[in-house]
C-alpha cells in the first residue's frame, strides 16, 4: 500500500485516529453529521510524520534517552525535548510531500487564511484528554508559511508539557504519532466552548455555553471572562453576562492580535438566548453521534454556527447503566467501605457476587441504587437516619435531591427490604457468649472453605466458588450476626444521645468503648507492637530490615542472629492477619502475605517509637480509662432526679456496647479471609492459563469479570484487546473523584455540613473520637511510606482495617472519607485517638509537616500558624 500523505476532512472519520490523530478523526466525524458545518480542510497524515522522523535516524537514540528520564526531572526533559523539537523543525520537507500539501491548498484556495492544528494519535481519547498538549496556529497565509507551521506542529509532539504528560500516564513516546489538520480560517463574530454536560456538577441534562467576541483564543488563554449560559430541556435556565473588554482578531496579513472592545458593546451578550438554544441543539446532535458528552469549540459566522473541534469530556464521573429512562439515585459503596480508589473488573464483580444488595459499577467504583427506598415514605426516614449517622454529607446530599420535588417519585406504602435500619437488636441478650459463638461459626465456615477448595480446578472450581459465594452471603446475613452488630451500634448512639441530654456531655461513648474486647482490627495493631518487641533486641535484624526491598526477605532473616525468632514472629502475624491490605475489598489488591515488605516501615516505626510491653500497657490503660469513665458517668447520673433509674439504664447500655462493639469489625475480617482463599485458587488457575499460553501474565485475570474468567477457563481463549481496553480504562479511573451521591442525570451531589459553631478557616468534618490533640500533620497516602514519630497526627484519604497498625503510633487522625461506624472511627475510639473524618480535601488543604489541632469532640481541624 502506498503512503497517503494528505486526506480531505470529508474522507476521514473517528475510526482513523491512527492515520489523522484524535483531532483530525473527530473533525472528519463531525463533518459527516447532518446539519453540522465544519470549516473545509485536509489532514497531513501520520505517514508524513513517520517519513520526516525517518529522515533523522539519530532521533531514535534521543527518544530512548527521553523515556529513561524521571517525569519529575523537569530540567532534563526541558533540555532534551527542546533539542528534539529543533531537530524536527529543521528537517527539510521532501519534495513529494511538499507537492501533496500544496496541491491540497490549491484546491481550497492557495492565498486564503488557514488554521494549522496539531492532531496526535494519543489525543482526545475517551480515557485521556490531551487538551492543550500540542500547538495550534491561526490565520496562516501562503504555502511557505503553512509548510513551516506543519513542521512546527510535528515538533510540538515534543513540547515539555506533552512529554511529561505521556511519561506520567505511561504512554511510550514512540507509539504516538503526529498528524496535522489544515483548515480554512473562519473570522467569527463570536466564539467559545459548549459543554454538553455541566462540567462542574456532571449533570448530563444541563449544557453550559461559554461565549465571547472574536476568536476563541481570548477565552482559551484566559484573556477575558466569558458570558456563561446554562441550558436545560431547550431553554436558558441561567446566564451571567461578563464585561468583555478585549477580543482576539485575525490580521489580513496573517497572525492574530488583541483588540479593545468598544465600551458600548462590552456588556452586550455575545449570543442571544435563541442562538444559545440553537447551538445546544447542534451540540446534542454531536453528542449523540459520538455517544458521550462533548467539549465543543464553536464559531458564529453570519448567524450560522461552525464547529472547529469536539472532544470527549474526560472529567465526568460515568453513570451506572440501567437500560431504562427512569430517574435513579445512587449512593457510593466506597465511602462506606473506606475504599474510594477504583477497583479492577475482577474486584468489582467478586464484590457484586458476594454483597447483600445489588450493586452497580461505574468509573471503577460501586454504587447502590436507593431510589425506591427514598421514594417510599415507609423506608425513607430509616434510610436517611442510617446514612446520616454514618456520614452526614451523604444524608445532606440525599435531602438535596429530595428537595427537587420532581426527581424522586413518591411511592405509597412500604419499600423493599434492605439492611436493617434499626430495631433488629431488640431480641438479643447482652451476653459475651453470643460473640464467641459467632466468631466460632465464621472460623468453622472458613476452615471448610479452605479444605474443600484444594481439590477444585478448571470449570469445577468456578461451580464450587458460586456455591461458596452463597455460603459467604449466608454467614454475612446470619440474623444473630446482624443483631450483634446493630446492638453495638445502637448502644453507642443511645449513650451519645442520652448522656448529652442528661449530663450535657458530648460523645461519651468514645471513652466508654476504649479497649473493648473481641475487636480483631484493634488486636491487629497491638499484635504488631508485640512483633516489634521480638525484633528490637537484635540490632542486626533491625539493620537488615531497614534495607529490605524484596518480598522474599523472610527466608534471609534466618541467617542473622535473632533472625529465626524475628521470622517466626512476622510469619505468625502474617498467618493471622496477612490476608489484609489497603483497599482490601478489591480482591486484586496485593495482600500482606503476598507483599510483606508493606509492613516493614510500620514495624520499624514501632521498634523506634515504643518500649517493650507497649501493647499490653496500651490495652490495659484503655480498659482502666473506660472503667473510670463508667464509674464517673454512673455516679453523676445517680445525683440527678430519678438518678437510680437513669444510672441503671446507662449501666445496661455500657455493658451492651462493650459486649458487642468489638464484633462490629469481625464480619469484614471474615470476608477478607474468604477473599484470600478465593484469590489463591483463581491465581493458580491463572498460572495454568499462562503455562498453556492463553495469557501472557497471571495478573491479566484481574481485568476480567468472574464470569468472563470462567468462560476463558472453559474455552482456553481470551480477548487480548478487551484486557488492554480494561487496563487503559482502569488507569483513567484514577483521575476521577467518586461522588458520595450520584444521580442518573450524572450529577455528583456532594452534600454539606450545615454548621455555624466552628471557628473561621477551620476544616469541618465529623467528630468520631473525642478529645483535642495538637501535633505535626503527616499526610500519608501509602501505608508503605509511613515514617512516624510519637505525637504525629495521621492525615489521609481513607483508612480501612489495614491502617490500624499505624494507629498505635499516632496521636490523632484526620481522613477525607468516613463515618461514625466505619473502621477508622471504631479503632480510633478503641485506642483513644481524637479523630475527625469526612474532611473534604484534607490531604490537599493540610500540608505534610504543618502543625494542626484536631477537635475530635466537636468535629473540626485547625491549621496552626
Amino acid at each position: 500500500m502506498t503512503e497517503r500523505y494528505v486526506l480531505d476532512l470529508q474522507e476521514v472519520d473517528e475510526t482513523q485516529v491512527a492515520v489523522v490523530g484524535g483531532k483530525g478523526a473527530h473533525l472528519g466525524g463531525l463533518s459527516r453529521i447532518e446539519g453540522i458545518r465544519v470549516p473545509a480542510g485536509f489532514c497531513v497524515t501520520t505517514d508524513a510524520f513517520r517519513r520526516i522522523m525517518a529522515e533523522a535516524p539519530w532521533l531514535d537514540d534521543r527518544l530512548d534517552q527521553l523515556s529513561r528520564l524521571n517525569p519529575d526531572d523537569r530540567e532534563a526533559i526541558r533540555t532534551l525535548s527542546a533539542q528534539i523539537r529543533r531537530t524536527v523543525e529543521g528537517i527539510a520537507i521532501p519534495d513529494d510531500l511538499t507537492a501533496a500539501i500544496t496541491r491540497a491548498l490549491a484546491r481550497l484556495g492557495e492565498q486564503a487564511a488557514y488554521a494549522v492544528r496539531s492532531s496526535a494519535t494519543a489525543e482526545d481519547l475517551p480515557t485521556a484528554s490531551f487538551a492543550g498538549q500540542q500547538d495550534t496556529y491561526l490565520n496562516v497565509v501562503g504555502p511557505t508559511a503553512i509548510l513551516q507551521h506543519v513542521s512546527r506542529c510535528w515538533a510540538s509532539l515534543f513540547t515539555e508539557r506533552a512529554v511529561t504528560y505521556r511519561q506520567r500516564n505511561g504512554i511510550d513516546h514512540r507509539t504516538v504519532h503526529m498528524a496535522v489538520v489544515v483548515q480554512r480560517m473562519v473570522f467569527p463574530h463570536a466564539s467559545g466552548i459548549l459543554f454538553t454536560a455541566d462540567p462542574v456538577t456532571g449533570n448530563r441534562k444541563v449544557a453550559t455555553v461559554d461565549a465571547g467576541f472574536g476568536l476563541g483564543e481570548a477565552l482559551v488563554s484566559g484573556l477575558v471572562n466569558p458570558d456563561v449560559f446554562k441550558v436545560r430541556q431547550g431553554e436558558v435556565v441561567a446566564k451571567a453576562i461578563a464585561a468583555k473588554q478585549r477580543a482576539v482578531h485575525a490580521l489580513p496579513t496573517g497572525g492574530t492580535r488583541e483588540v479593545a472592545i468598544d465600551s458600548r458593546r462590552q456588556e452586550q451578550p455575545a449570543l442571544t438566548d435563541a442562538q444559545v438554544v440553537r447551538l445546544v441543539q447542534l451540540g446534542r446532535r454531536i453528542e449523540a453521534h459520538f455517544g458521550r458528552p462533548q467539549d465543543i469549540e464553536w464559531c458564529l459566522v453570519d448567524d450560522g454556527f461552525q464547529i472547529v473541534q469536539s472532544r470527549p469530556i474526560t472529567t465526568l464521573f460515568p453513570v451506572p447503566e440501567t437500560g431504562d429512562q427512569e430517574n435513579h439515585v445512587y449512593v457510593s459503596v466506597g465511602h462506606q467501605q473506606m475504599m474510594t480508589d477504583p477497583m479492577k473488573p475482577l474486584g468489582l464483580s467478586m464484590w457484586q457476587l458476594t454483597a447483600m444488595v445489588a450493586m452497580h459499577a461505574a468509573g471503577g467504583r460501586l454504587f447502590v441504587d436507593v431510589t425506591r427506598r427514598l421514594a417510599s415514605s415507609a423506608s425513607r426516614a430509616g434510610l436517611l437516619d442510617v446514612m446520616g449517622r454514618g456520614d452526614p454529607l451523604v444524608r445532606d446530599a440525599l435531602e438535596t435531591v429530595l428537595d427537587r420535588d420532581d426527581f424522586v417519585p413518591s411511592l405509597p406504602g412500604a419499600g423493599p427490604g434492605g439492611p436493617p435500619t434499626g430495631g433488629a437488636s431488640a431480641t438479643i441478650e447482652t451476653d459475651p457468649a453470643i460473640v464467641t459463638e459467632l466468631i466460632e461459626r465464621s472460623q468453622v465456615s472458613i476452615a471448610a472453605l479452605e479444605r474443600d477448595i484444594r481439590t477444585k480446578t478448571g470449570p469445577a472450581l468456578f461451580e464450587f466458588l458460586l456455591e461458596a459465594f452463597a455460603e459467604h452471603k449466608r454467614v454475612l446475613s446470619d440474623p444473630l450476626s446482624m443483631q450483634a452488630i446493630m446492638a453495638g451500634m445502637e448502644a453507642t448512639w443511645w449513650l451519645n444521645d442520652t448522656l448529652q441530654e442528661w449530663l450535657g456531655e458530648k460523645n461519651a461513648a468514645d471513652t466508654l468503648t476504649l479497649s473493648a474486647p473481641d475487636n480483631v482490627t484493634s488486636e491487629m495493631g497491638l499484635a504488631l507492637l508485640d512483633v516489634a518487641d521480638v525484633i528490637r533486641p537484635h540490632s542486626e535484624v533491625v539493620a537488615f530490615l531497614q534495607g529490605v526491598e524484596d518480598d522474599g526477605f523472610l527466608d534471609e532473616l534466618a541467617k542473622l542472629e535473632g533472625g529465626t525468632e524475628a521470622r517466626d514472629a512476622i510469619q505468625a502475624y502474617l498467618d493471622r492477619y496477612g490476608m489484609r491490605c489497603v483497599g482490601e475489598i478489591d480482591i486484586t489488591r496485593p495482600r500482606w502475605r503476598e507483599r510483606p515488605t508493606t509492613l516493614v516501615p510500620v514495624l520499624l516505626d514501632n521498634v523506634r517509637n515504643f518500649e517493650p510491653g507497649a501493647a499490653e500497657r496500651r490495652f490495659e490503660q484503655g480498659r482502666q480509662k473506660a472503667q473510670q469513665k463508667e464509674q464517673d458517668v454512673l455516679s453523676r447520673l445517680r445525683a440527678l432526679p430519678d438518678g437510680d433509674r437513669k444510672a441503671g439504664e446507662a449501666k445496661r447500655m455500657i455493658d451492651r456496647v462493650r459486649t458487642f462493639i468489638g464484633y462490629r469489625e469481625y464480619p469484614k475480617y471474615g470476608i477478607v479471609s474468604r477473599y484470600f482463599v478465593y484469590k489463591q485458587a483463581l491465581l493458580e488457575e491463572a498460572e495454568r492459563l499462562v503455562q498453556a499460553g492463553v495469557l501472557p501474565e497471571k495478573e491479566d485475570i484481574f481485568y476480567l469479570t468472574f464470569q468472563e474468567l470462567h468462560d476463558v477457563v472453559r474455552s482456553n481463549q481470551v480477548d487480548h484487546r478487551l484486557i488492554q481496553q480494561r487496563k487503559d480504562a482502569f488507569r483513567s479511573y484514577h483521575a476521577l473523584t467518586p461522588p458520595r451521591v450520584l444521580t442518573s442525570d450524572g450529577e455528583a451531589v456532594t452534600g454539606a455540613y450545615r454548621r455555624d459553631d466552628v471557628p473561621a478557616g477551620a476544616l469541618i468534618g465529623l467528630p468520631v473520637s473525642a478529645g483535642t490533640i495538637e501535633g505535626r500533620a503527616r499526610v500519608i497516602l501509602d501505608i508503605a511510606e509511613a515514617d512516624l514519630e510519637a505525637g504525629d497526627i495521621l492525615v489521609t484519604t481513607f483508612t480501612d482495617p489495614s491502617w490500624s497498625p499505624l494507629f498505635v503510633a499516632v496521636a490523632g487522625l484526620v481522613t477525607e472519607v468516613g463515618g461514625l461506624m466505619t473502621h477508622g472511627a471504631v479503632i480510633a475510639r478503641e485506642y483513644g485517638l481524637p479523630a475527625v473524618v469526612g474532611v473534604e480535601r484534607a490531604t490537599r488543604l493540610i500540608r505534610d509537616g504543618q502543625r494542626i489541632r484536631v477537635h475530635g469532640t466537636d468535629g473540626y481541624v485547625e491549621i496552626l500558624p
